[in-house]
Order: structure tokens, then C-alpha cells, then sequence
């Protein structure tokens, strides 16, 4: 009965969070003023936190041809992610995983409720289940792919490329903690946890500079990241027009305004703060 009340309101507080999400996210598109050479211009936020609807909004309209399929690694509950805005909004199908089970029942609540397309199922994701993982979508090259798993992204990254998914569209967390230069990412472990992982919640991800030198020599181009130091992105050149990729003036990088607030430290001085922890170069 408790838990069956809980899931109630957790279901209410979710409608209502869409509702809000939707109006709020078509006021800020349609606000919008688009350089096409400049990302920081593209931004919204309907569902995602840091203006990353917007950015994709932009992108998937520039690509040559679209299959309206998404997958998301790291989907949470389902209506504060990356790719929300293109089940509700936009009704594109797609796959959202998730690795906290309670998590992952709200959004297939919610989603797939109001998304038949959009499948939700409960997987903590690791390199040795990219199969499976791969397995489940319904498009190997989806139009996006957005992984946001807070420790471990490179080599979840890694292992979905080598097991077949080509996105159209990578989005991917950097951590702006490491800095603008160096080109690494966090050790293994196959059960981490960021928030146990070190005391600041700074042990973790990838830099920008370790994702621009593994996805571009996978064939990847780097786009922008957004203002808010959190994502960045990149495309498959081979969906894309030259012209567009041409005249692409991106920010190179920005400091976590997360990370900026809580530690009044810009990202130099943050690293001071894990440098002792092991790292892997890219």
C-alpha cells in the first residue's frame, strides 16, 4: 500500500514536471536567435539540464537523413536527461537504460507510457554487457546517443563502438576537474561509484581532451561542449553537410558550473584536489 502511494505521487510530481518541462522548453526553442556557426546559441532546456535539448535540436536537424531513434545510457527516471525531449516532444522511439532499478520503473512509467516507441529497461551498464546492450536497440546508428553514468563513460564508451553502435550523434559528460590539456580518464573499476569514489564526488569520467583523442580517431568531429562545462559533443562527419561542419565555431571548453560553485576553484586548482587519484591516459 505504501509503496503503491509513493509511486502515486512520484507519478504526479512526474506529470506535472512534463507538463512544465514541455511549455518551458518550447518557449526558450522559439526564443532562440541561431547563428549556425555558433552552439552557444543553439541552447534550451526542456528535459536536460544544461541546454543540451537545444543543441540537439540544431544538430538533428542538419543531418543528411534521420531514423528517429535515440538510445541513452544513464536515462535516471526518465524526464531529466538528454534525451526526453525527443520521446515527448519530438516522439522519436529510442532506448533509455538505467542502472537504479527504482529509477528505471519511473521512466518506463512515465516514458513508455506516453511514448510506445520508447523502450526502458533496468541495466547497470559495463563494458562486458556492450552486446546486450547493442543488442537491445533498435537501430545500431541511432540519430543520438547520450551516456551519462558519472564514472566509467570511456570504457562503456569504448565497448559500444567496438560491439557495433556507429551514433549519429554522441553526447558525452567530460569532467572539466582534469582540465583543458590532459588527455585522461579515471582507472577501471567495474563497480564505481562517484559519490563513494572520493570525498569531493571530483574522482570521475573522462577529460575533453581524452574524448576529442579517442572519438576523433574513431572517425568522430568534434562540435562544442555547452556553457555550463557539463557535455560534450560530437558527430559522424558522414551525416553531415562539409559547408555546416566547416563554418562550426564551438567553445573548445568550460569550466563545470557545478563544480565552479560549490568549490569557488577553477578546474586547476580542483585537480589538486584528486591528484593523487589513478588515472589512464587516452
Amino acid at each position: 500500500m505504501i509503496g503503491t502511494l509513493r509511486n502515486y505521487l512520484l507519478d504526479l510530481r512526474d506529470r506535472q514536471h512534463i507538463a512544465i518541462a514541455l511549455a518551458r522548453g518550447a518557449a526558450m526553442m522559439n526564443a532562440r536567435k541561431i547563428d549556425p556557426t555558433a552552439p552557444s546559441t543553439w541552447e534550451f532546456s526542456g528535459f536536460s539540464q544544461n541546454g543540451e535539448d537545444g543543441i540537439l535540436d540544431v544538430l538533428r536537424k542538419q543531418l543528411g537523413s534521420s531514423n528517429r531513434y535515440f538510445m541513452e545510457i544513464g536515462a535516471g527516471s526518465g524526464t531529466e536527461n538528454n534525451t526526453a525531449w525527443l520521446a515527448l516532444a519530438e516522439k522519436h522511439s529510442g532506448l533509455m537504460i538505467e542502472g537504479d532499478a527504482l529509477r528505471a520503473a519511473r521512466a518506463a512509467r512515465m516514458i513508455s507510457g506516453a511514448n510506445l516507441g520508447v523502450e526502458c529497461h533496468h541495466l547497470f551498464v559495463v563494458p562486458g554487457i556492450a552486446t546486450q546492450v547493442a543488442s537491445l536497440a533498435l537501430q545500431r546508428d541511432p540519430d543520438v546517443l547520450s551516456v551519462d553514468i558519472d564514472g566509467c563513460d570511456y570504457y562503456v564508451v569504448k565497448a559500444l563502438l567496438d560491439a557495433g553502435v556507429r551514433p549519429r550523434i554522441l553526447v558525452v559528460e567530460y569532467n572539466s576537474a582534469f582540465g583543458i590539456e590532459q588527455s585522461v580518464t579515471i582507472e577501471y573499476q567495474e563497480h564505481f561509484d562517484f559519490a563513494s569514489a572520493h570525498p569531493t564526488h571530483l574522482y570521475y569520467g573522462v577529460s575533453i581532451a581524452g574524448w576529442r583523442s579517442y572519438l576523433e580517431k574513431q572517425g568522430y568531429r568534434f562540435v562544442t561542449v555547452e556553457r555550463n562545462g557539463v557535455n560534450a559533443f560530437f558527430v559522424d562527419p558522414v551525416h553531415f553537410a562539409p559547408d555546416f561542419l566547416r563554418g562550426l565555431k564551438g567553445l573548445a571548453f568550460a569550466e563545470n558550473f557545478y563544480q565552479l560553485r560549490k568549490f569557488r576553484l577553477p578546474s586547476t586548482r580542483q585537480f589538486s584536489l584528486i591528484a593523487s587519484q589513478r588515472y589512464v591516459s587516452i
